[in-house]
């Protein structure tokens, strides 16, 4: 693998930075050397890719990072984690010939026409027939992500980035006003992305288990603080959900699945889509519960256009790394 092939992968969420590496003369898109490391660690993008690149002896000249964030402009700032930078600086401190820089979710959207059939899980639908879009690319992580795939493998593929994960969320029925309100609350707005993440699960845990008391000034100094829940892990409240005998944790995670199938029925029809593909690194992990629950349900909610998403598959992308994968692809892309 010559210098002149090599180049840099990443994948930079709010919790986890990804890196890897890939000869882009290769027939086929193949990630080696990758390697997951905690933002927590660094104090910057680069210091964290200085690290990857000297653990790993490399030193490219091309690069694809994809962040989650908008990358519309020279200074890129993370939703969800306190780094920001200017492209082009991070370029020359890295000696870079050539650095693009994508959203999180389009980086997903790129690596969809890659995936094998073992990397996709369906979770409705007839997915057999060939892939073509309108895609719609979502999933909950760190944050939610959203992107649309258009085209097809003839004329070739397109990703439009979007941050639709930061619409307004919609509640239906009391429980969920119940959660909108407390959000709101905290931050004086609820998107879908205050619930469809890892943050959210807790957050809907917390507001299910009693967190929404009176206002303050109804209470007893320090009633508040006494009769409010403690924050849970999301991977303990899905844990505890599986498990069978945490009915505060199983009551979270179905409203969770429940909000996700509205959301993800509103991405397909505002995209028109053909087929939807949820990623992101929380889904994968309970897929039979999310079968089960009123994620369909809701998908299908929609009134009028309820027999028009009947026939959209939805599949689940279950790659470890579909993102650095699809940074990839989109290198690839630009040079053809």
């Amino acid at each position: 693998m010559s210098t002149d092939s090599l180049a840099l992968v990443g994948d930079i969420g709010g919790t986890n930075a990804r890196f890897a590496l890939v000869d882009l003369t290769a027939p086929r898109t193949e990630l080696r050397a990758s390697k997951s490391l905690p933002n927590a660690e660094f104090a910057s993008l680069q210091h964290a890719i200085e690290h990857y690149l000297a653990d790993v002896q490399a030193a490219p000249r091309r690069a694809a990072l994809a962040v989650a964030c908008p990358v519309g402009s020279d200074e890129i700032r993370l939703t969800n984690r306190a780094w920001s930078f200017s492209r082009n600086e991070l370029q020359a401190a890295l000696g870079l010939s050539e650095l693009r820089m994508l959203n999180d979710f389009g980086a997903v959207a790129w690596a969809v026409p890659a995936l094998a059939d073992e990397h996709l899980v369906t979770l409705h639908g007839d997915a057999r027939a060939p892939l073509r879009g309108p895609i719609s690319v979502l999933g909950p992580g760190t944050g939610l992500g959203v992107a649309l795939l258009v085209g097809d493998g003839e004329r070739g593929w397109q990703v439009v980035e979007t941050e639709g994960g930061h619409v307004g969320f919609a509640p239906i029925g009391d429980e969920e006003r119940a959660i909108a309100a407390w959000l709101t609350a905290q931050h004086g707005r609820t998107s879908t992305e205050r619930l469809l993440c890892g943050r959210g699960l807790s957050e809907i845990d917390l507001v299910l288990r009693g967190a929404a008391v009176p206002p303050a000034a109804t209470l007893l100094p320090g009633e508040s603080s006494l009769r409010r829940p403690a924050l849970r892990d999301p991977a303990e409240i899905v844990a505890a959900a599986l498990d069978g005998h945490d009915l505060a944790a199983r009551r979270a995670l179905a409203r969770f699945c429940a909000v996700l199938g509205s959301v993800a029925g509103d991405c397909a029809l505002i995209h028109g889509a053909r087929r939807v593909m949820i990623a992101g690194g929380i889904v994968p992990r309970f897929l039979p519960f999310l079968r089960s629950s009123a994620f369909r349900e809701r998908f299908l909610a929609k009134g009028r256009m309820a027999t028009l998403l009947e026939s959209v598959p939805i599949q689940v992308i279950t790659h470890p790394h579909p993102g650095l994968l699809g940074a990839a692809c989109a290198l690839r892309a630009s040079e053809s």
